[in-house]
């Protein structure tokens, strides 16, 4: 992938009380349509998580996260939405949901090195 390309990524975050809207930050999905690239990365802090809420189901948070990430990959393990397209995967994955697992807005960038850059959110903003 030479020269720059805009991109859109989302934060993945984990609200242990939907009700309260606090949230952890979990991981990073970023894509890129012109460079159909799409990419997940994510990390559950099982220590902080339970330090947040003792109520989480961590297995269940982690199956969900996985099975995100099958359908961000397209893997047919990730059912039929992990058919769709890279833009389309990308909205349903940053779909609006009141779930424990949310994603925020999509915001823009643009940058040279799409791997690099997602690496460097997810330092930035995940861990």
């Amino acid at each position: 992938m030479q020269g720059k390309h805009l991109f859109e990524y989302a934060v993945i975050r984990v609200l242990p009380k939907v009700e309260r809207e606090e949230f952890i930050n979990v991981g990073i999905v970023l894509f890129s349509k012109r460079a159909k690239y799409i990419r997940m990365l994510y990390k559950l802090d099982k220590q902080r998580l339970n330090s947040f809420s003792s109520e989480l189901d961590l297995d269940l948070l982690e199956n969900t996260l996985l099975s995100f990430d099958k359908i961000c990959c397209g893997h047919k393990e990730g059912g039929v939405i992990a058919q769709f397209d890279i833009p389309e995967r990308f909205r349903w994955l940053t779909a609006v949901r009141s779930s424990c697992i949310q994603t925020s807005r999509p915001h823009p960038g643009y940058a040279e090195n799409l791997d690099s850059e997602v690496e460097k959110l997810f330092k930035e903003l995940v861990l």
